[in-house]
């Protein structure tokens, strides 16, 4: 048994306030019956909640993903900076947090849910979920970083990284003759600053960082700062062999 109140906000009708305003507007039905109160209990597993006529489809667990933009910060908030949780809806900003983080000038695939234990799950490196990397950099890759990055090296932890798979792109020569170096990288954890530590280690600085893919999750269809709910396919590829929907 829930409130009414909290199972219109789960299910993303607006946020508590709005809710309670569609109440007393008389938009919401139980079972039949336009309800009066926000703190009716009703059960999210049996009774039919209406909002404007529509049957309402009670999700304990929401997924997302977003194609984050350069410029904002991974955070629920900040007195400083934009977040990513500006590019969302406002329904959604109460109830969905950042999958692990990804730097103020990177952008790419990040992850946004309210299931802790699927975070765990995608950021817990004994897990390897993959992730992939585009890197623009202002030196070349030596090609001997691809032997190197797939047995692990030094970012200065106590442990050498986990194997990571390098693809060194071809370069781009802009119109007046300068150059500038890409390469590809696929890891299985997420330290701190991991993509541009291992980078630092060759002798390359990162310039640009974009996050392609996480599992077999990638940005196709999306723009910069689109969203959209994965679907549960998705969901459970992501969780792998361990389906917790």
């Amino acid at each position: 048994m829930m409130r009414l109140d909290k199972f219109l906000c789960d299910c993303r009708a607006g946020t508590r306030s709005e809710v309670k305003k569609y109440i007393k507007q008389g938009a919401i039905s139980v079972n039949g019956v336009i309800a009066k109160r926000p703190e009716v209990k009703i059960d999210e597993a049996k009774d039919q909640i209406t909002f404007h006529g529509k049957l309402l489809e009670y999700e304990k667990f929401s997924y997302y993903m977003l194609y984050k933009e350069a410029g904002y910060v991974t955070a629920v908030s900040d007195s400083r900076h934009k977040t990513v949780m500006e590019e969302l809806p406002e329904n959604l900003r109460g109830v969905l947090t950042p999958v692990g983080r990804l730097d103020q000038d990177t952008e790419g695939l990040l992850l946004l849910t309210n299931d802790g234990a699927f975070t765990h799950h995608i950021l817990s490196p004994t897990h390897h979920v993959e992730k992939t990397y585009e890197a623009k950099l202002d030196n070349p890759v030596p090609p001997t970083a691809v032997e190197d990055f797939s047995r692990g090296i030094d970012i200065g932890d106590e442990d050498l990284t986990l194997p990571a798979e390098l693809v060194i792109l071809p370069d781009v020569i802009f119109d007046d003759g300068t150059r500038e170096y890409g390469a590809r990288l696929t890891i299985s954890e997420g330290r701190y600053h991991q993509v541009k530590r291992m980078f630092s280690t060759v002798g390359c600085k990162v310039i640009g960082l974009k996050r392609l893919s996480i599992h077999t999750l990638t940005l196709e269809g999306l723009s910069p700062g689109e969203y959209r709910k994965l679907t549960p396919e998705e969901v459970q590829s992501l969780w792998g062999e361990a389906n917790h929907m």
